[in-house]
């Protein structure tokens, strides 16, 4: 069970940092800031994946990965749910 949680605390955490790097893409900011704050996100999804790998071996790591950024997709930024 404690497992579980833990690969869902992992996915959340995917979530969250693909929504903010989406943000970031999309939002205010320009030149070098935006390219740092981009990979540090994508970095961080990095180690969420090598811990998943670790709880739970290398294919299944890999299908929550797809799950939690299809999960991030289909929530759409701020910005172009106002402009719809």
């Amino acid at each position: 069970m404690e497992q579980g949680s833990e690969v869902a605390r992992l996915m959340r955490q995917i979530e969250l940092e693909y929504e903010a790097a989406q943000r970031g893409m999309y939002g205010f900011a320009a030149g070098a800031a935006k390219h740092e704050f981009i990979t540090a996100r994508m970095e961080k999804m990095g180690r969420c994946h090598e811990k998943l790998i670790e709880l739970v071996g290398e294919r299944e790591a890999t299908k929550a990965l797809a799950e939690a950024l299809e999960q991030a997709g289909n929530t759409a930024p701020p910005e172009k749910e106002a402009a719809q």
